[in-house]
């Protein structure tokens, strides 16, 4: 038996058995996503700063085309075509808060164990009490465009484009195009199309019907993906080829203040900002990108202008549109304009993660709105935005459409914008006079280092297993 297919055969088991509760096989998917002689084709790489401490240890496992920064262990895993983010890493001494701080003894380590992450985004910020000096990720398999941020998992499966945001899961079933941000699940399964935020405070609740979720993120019966926004993504995938053929690229004109990853697409009439952060495999093309604005991983800006102090979260699609001043597009949103509809979003709005807007005619929303569900035409807008004003004087509970609310709306507000403040502030969007560097500042002279795997002999697929430190 070939050790890639032991690889996988270990983490199917391994995920098996804290699902079996739910009478779910992940064999399906690992199966139908993993081709043996593709993952070889493909070189893992790592980057390294003066600013991030470096620490990765890769063991029996296929890393295949995937990307690491920070401190990372990863032991008896497939990463395909991942990008392992650990630039907001906790160092020791830092405290993680809740009921009583807790300082960390140690740099915080991001370990991935028996798990099978499949073009996947991790991006480290995590609220765990009970290990603070590890961001673990264990026993669980992760599909096409899923977004685990600042989430710990044991033995889950996430479908595709899946976002877990800021919490703990374990054990459950996280259903395709589901966004989950509830603190801590157990044993739990998520229907797919799914938006639950959950805090003491309020809680905000959609889903998505099944013919509308099958028209644009559907799966077939071994959880590949397949619809509109999987299309959209496979038809520029080819794109991203010649930035991995290559090793040296000529560099994006951007301003001083600015940071391109040389792993992101531009092309076009593209104009960066200053302050401006340009993530991996972001996907930029005719695109102005205002000062302090900030395009993350796996996200596409096509044919569309952001004001300035921008934020598209990780996995967020913004095609022609215009986009005001500090608007919030969050991850997975789908923003899919186009030449004869085009879409305007007034300054100050914040669109909930995994909205659809796919107009059949212009559509134009308000400044100071948040923005949820699907929206194809000018109609759509009433049942689908609320002022963020009227929103804040929410006291108990409000349903508009198929979106309920209940709690506190100025709490909802007030929690959305310091998160929002933190991300500009963090990405490097305030520098200014030498204060307030960001990923933007830091990731300027970034190198990268590669890692290819055995291509013969009884290791053929795995990576050797490496320990790289300062």
């Amino acid at each position: 038996m070939s050790p890639l297919k032991q690889l996988n055969d270990r983490i199917i088991s391994r995920v098996n058995v804290n699902l079996d509760e739910f009478e779910f096989d992940t064999g399906h998917f690992v199966i139908n996503a993993l081709d043996h002689e593709k993952m070889l084709k493909f070189y893992a790489f790592y980057g390294i700063t003066s600013h991030h401490p470096i620490y990765f240890h890769f063991k029996n496992s296929n890393i295949a085309g995937s990307y690491f920064l920070g401190k990372c262990f990863v032991g008896r895993s497939a990463i395909y075509k991942s990008d392992i983010r650990g630039d907001e890493l906790k160092r020791k001494g830092d405290n993680i808060r809740c009921a009583k701080d807790i300082p960390l003894v140690e740099d915080e380590m991001i370990s991935i164990r028996d798990s099978l992450l499949y073009k996947t985004l991790v991006h480290s910020n995590s609220h765990n009490p009970e290990s603070p000096e590890e961001f673990g990720i264990r026993n669980t398999i992760s599909c096409h465009y899923v977004n685990i941020h600042g989430s710990t998992l044991e033995g889950c499966f996430l479908g595709p484009f899946a976002t877990v945001d800021l919490m703990n899961l374990h054990s459950c079933i996280v259903g395709e195009f589901s966004y989950v941000q509830v603190g801590e699940l157990f044993h739990r399964k998520i229907d797919p199309g799914t938006i639950w935020l959950k805090s003491p405070n309020f809680e905000f609740k959609f889903k998505f019907d099944k013919e509308i979720l099958d028209y644009f993120v559907g799966v077939n019966d071994e959880h590949q993906p397949r619809g509109i926004m999987y299309d959209f993504v496979k038809e520029r995938e080819a794109a991203y080829e010649r930035l991995f053929d290559v090793m040296n690229l000529e560099p994006i004109d951007a301003p001083a203040s600015s940071a391109v990853n040389r792993y992101a697409v531009i092309q076009g009439d593209t104009v960066i900002g200053k302050n401006v952060l340009v993530a991996q495999r972001a996907f930029l093309e005719n695109a102005v990108m205002g000062d302090g604005s900030n395009a993350q991983e796996n996200t596409y800006i096509i044919n569309s202008n952001l004001a300035g102090l921008c934020i598209t979260a990780h996995g967020g699609k913004i095609i022609h549109a215009d986009i005001g001043r500090q608007t919030f597009v969050g991850f997975n949103a789908f923003l899919y304009g186009t030449k004869q509809a085009r879409i305007d979003i007034g300054d100050g709005c914040v669109v909930m993660p995994h909205t659809i807007i796919a107009p059949r005619e212009p559509v134009q929303i308000p400044a100071e709105h948040l923005v949820w569900g699907l929206i194809r035409s000018q109609a759509d807008v009433k049942n689908h935005t609320i002022a963020l004003d009227d929103l804040a004087d929410v006291r108990d509970s409000l349903k508009i459409g198929k979106m309920t609310f209940s709690g506190k709306g100025s709490v909802f507000i007030e929690t959305f914008k310091k998160r929002l403040h933190n991300i500009l502030l963090l990405n490097g969007a305030l520098y200014k006079n030498g204060e307030k560097r960001g990923h933007a500042q830091d990731d300027q002279h970034i190198s990268f280092n590669i890692i290819q795997p055995y291509r013969t002999g009884s290791r053929r697929g795995l990576y050797p297993s490496i320990r790289i430190k300062p």
